[in-house]
C-alpha cells in the first residue's frame, strides 16, 4: 500500500467520541454512490456488484472506522414481492442514535430486522481502489461487526490514531443444536494503520533477468450464480 490516504472526505470525530460511539454496537447485539455491495453468501464465500464477483483470496480491505451504521432493514418475502427485494431501511451513522421506524412495510417478511454495516477499501490485490458497503441482519454477521468496532473502540480508548483495521474477509463456523453447522463472516485483522495509511514500502529492485522473465496469466476469479 502506498501513504497515499486510505479514506478522503470523511467526517473525523474525536477519537474519544469513536470509542464511545463503537461501544454501542456490542450492547445492540448483545455481545454511496460508486460504491458496490460486499457480503458473503451461504457457501462462506465473499462476492460483490451486480456480477456477484469473488472476492480475491488474500486481498486485503481497510475498514473505515467512521462508517459504522445502524438502523433497520425490511425484507421482501417469498412472492410478492420477491425474496430478498428491499421494502424499507432506515440506517444512521453511529454517532447518532438508532434511527426510529413505524409500522413495518406491508409484506415483509420478518418486519424490521437490526442492521449493521460498515464502508471498506481495497488496498491490496486486483481490485486495489475499489470501496465496498456490507451490512448484516444476521447474528453471525452482526456480531463480527462488533468484534471489530469493539476491538477499534479499545484501541480509540487507549489513545491510539492507528485505529483502521486492514482485514481480509473470510468465514468461520460454529454448531448449532438446530440448525447444524453455521457459517459466519470472519473480518481477520491483518495489520493497524491510521487514516493516512503506512508509510510507502521502498520499491523492489527488478533485475533485468526478471523483467524479462514471462509471466503467467493469473487465473480469472468466478461468477457466483444469482
Amino acid at each position: 500500500m502506498s501513504n497515499a490516504l486510505i479514506f478522503a472526505n470523511v467526517r473525523l470525530p474525536a477519537v474519544a467520541d469513536l470509542a464511545t460511539s463503537l461501544s454501542k454496537l456490542t450492547e445492540e447485539v448483545g455481545g454511496a454512490g460508486g460504491t458496490v455491495i460486499l457480503k458473503m453468501d451461504k457457501t462462506g464465500c465473499w462476492i460483490f456488484g451486480a456480477d456477484q464477483t469473488e472476492v480475491e483470496d488474500g486481498s486485503t480491505w481497510a475498514v473505515n472506522p467512521y462508517s459504522f451504521v445502524h438502523g433497520h432493514i425490511a425484507w421482501g418475502g417469498d412472492k410478492t414481492p420477491a425474496k430478498g427485494t428491499v421494502l424499507g431501511e432506515v440506517l444512521a451513522s453511529l454517532f447518532d442514535p438508532l434511527p426510529e421506524i413505524g409500522p413495518s412495510p406491508q409484506h415483509a417478511t420478518n418486519g424490521w430486522q437490526l442492521q449493521l454495516g460498515c464502508s471498506l477499501k481495497c488496498v491490496s490485490g486486483e481490485d486495489v481502489g475499489m470501496e465496498a458497503r456490507c451490512a448484516f441482519t444476521s447474528t453471525g454477521g452482526k456480531k463480527a461487526l462488533a468484534k471489530l468496532a469493539e476491538d477499534i473502540g479499545e484501541r480509540a480508548k487507549k489513545g491510539l490514531l492507528d485505529v483502521v483495521p486492514i482485514v481480509e474477509l473470510k468465514k468461520d463456523s460454529y454448531q448449532h443444536k438446530a440448525y447444524g453447522k453455521v457459517i459466519v463472516p470472519l473480518f481477520d485483522v491483518k495489520l493497524w494503520t491510521g487514516m493516512d495509511g503506512p508509510a510507502a514500502e521502498p520499491a523492489a529492485d527488478v533485475s533485468p533477468v526478471a523483467a524479462e522473465a514471462p509471466t503467467e496469466e493469473a487465473p480469472r476469479r468466478r461468477r457466483r450464480s444469482v
